[in-house]
């Protein structure tokens, strides 16, 4: 039986690094968050194309650009379509139905194109399609969930939650290590962060909903911040292991270098991609009038 692979001691010179890019990146975010609109669903497109060409170089080392524009066209033609839907709406959501069923639609038809142009290139032909199936979704819901009514608060919590998630995870395993969560594919991730990382996420929640009444935005009950934290949290880190795995699969450490310090873009936004989808879950929950 073979052991599990070391951890790596942390790089605390890195760490530096790390946070200079952090502070570059959250105003821009914030900004975007406020103003909402196209600006905010620019700031999506533009990131769902830096996903699509780290995704691109991962399934097609051959023909990158190709399949990766592929996938980034698909992706933002979701991303405009989920935004146009909400705009066709015009605050009677009931009636927007329709509209979200095109968006859906072009995450299929997205997802076929891919593995259509990836076929023709000998590209890995599933692992393309799923390049739109693993983005677009996400990017639909980042944009619904701030285009719906009080879509500021919800967007602010998401973005605190994952984000505190994975300090709290960082910082409190690194103090208290002890048994690893997952050595197969994160042998730096111990249960210690695990738990670390959950209590911050409660904790986040339950401040960005104290600042936001003090601001007149009461968008969730406190229980349901505390609930809707915690399984944001474990979504937030479920993304992280999700893309260790892809990475072990495709035999590489980061899936690039945009970003000093932090690797890639998906590097950045894994855990976000799977928050999001809890996020959205639960804002859809509230608005079918069952509470949290």
């Amino acid at each position: 039986m073979t052991s599990s692979p070391p951890a790596r001691r942390f790089d605390w010179k890195n760490l530096r690094i790390r946070l200079i890019s952090a502070f570059a990146i959250i105003p821009a975010v914030a900004a975007a968050v406020w103003l909402g609109g196209w600006s905010y669903t620019a700031l999506i497109c533009v990131v769902a194309a830096l996903l699509a060409r780290e995704w691109g170089r991962l399934v097609a080392p051959s023909a990158p650009i190709r399949v990766g524009v592929t996938i980034g066209l698909a992706c933002i033609a979701v991303i405009i379509s989920a935004h146009l839907a909400t705009l066709a709406a015009d605050g009677d959501w009931t009636n927007a139905r329709r509209y979200w069923l095109v968006s859906w639609g072009l995450v299929v038809a997205g997802a076929a194109l891919a593995a259509v142009v990836a076929r023709g290139l000998t590209a890995k032909v599933p692992d393309a399609a799923y390049g739109v199936i693993y983005i677009a979704p996400a990017g639909i819901a980042m944009v619904w969930l701030r285009d719906m009514p009080e879509g500021a608060p919800w967007t602010v919590y998401l973005f605190a939650v994952t984000w505190w998630t994975d300090i709290m995870a960082f910082f409190v395993g690194s103090a208290f290590k002890g048994p690893k969560l997952w050595p197969a594919f994160s042998p730096n991730k111990t249960w210690s962060g695990f738990f670390g990382g959950l209590g911050g996420a409660i904790l986040t929640g339950v401040i960005v909903l104290l600042i936001s009444r003090v601001f007149g935005h009461n968008f969730i009950g406190l229980p349901g911040a505390m609930l809707v934290g915690l399984l944001t949290g474990l979504a937030t880190m479920g993304g992280d292991l999700w893309e260790s795995m892809l990475k072990r699969r495709f035999g590489v450490k980061d899936t690039g270098g945009i970003i000093p310090g932090h690797g890639g873009m998906l590097d950045r936004v894994d855990g976000l991609m799977f928050a999001v989808m809890v996020v959205a879950a639960a804002r859809l929950v509230q608005h079918w009038g069952w509470g949290i």
